[in-house]
């Protein structure tokens, strides 16, 4: 079992910054690839980003390419989603997602994913 839990959300305004953290426990953590999701009300769960097992390979859904960066820290068991120049369509709880393995990092499916944190709330305001 992999334990994860999310935190750093919050309620930011329109361009400003954010940055999330996963925490991980349970299982050797540089064993996963890690990704980020998020859900926004009435919307299925919707891929954000992921990460591989080392850190060398990340993947981005179009619509955050460029203002989001993914990282990890295998140290620490932590995997990160700093997100700049938010926008109002960025409000979602935002989860994020383990699975095993040493490939690389375009795993965008929430069935390729078997372990979730709990979620943490992003608000962005106008």
């Amino acid at each position: 079992q992999v334990q994860l839990v999310e935190s750093g959300g919050g309620l930011v305004q329109a361009g400003g910054s954010l940055r999330l953290s996963c925490a991980a426990s349970g299982r050797t953590f540089s064993n996963y690839v890690m990704g980020w999701f998020r859900q926004a009300p009435g919307k299925e769960r919707e891929f954000v980003a992921s990460i591989s097992w080392s850190g060398s390979s990340t993947y981005y859904a179009d619509s955050v390419k460029g203002r989001f960066t993914i990282s990890r820290d295998n140290a620490k068991n932590t995997v990160y989603l700093q997100m700049n120049s938010l926008k109002t369509e960025d409000t979602a709880v935002y989860y994020c997602a383990a699975r095993w393995g040493f490939g690389g990092s375009a795993y965008a499916s929430v069935s390729e994913y078997r372990y979730w944190g709990q979620g943490s709330q992003v608000t962005v305001s106008s």
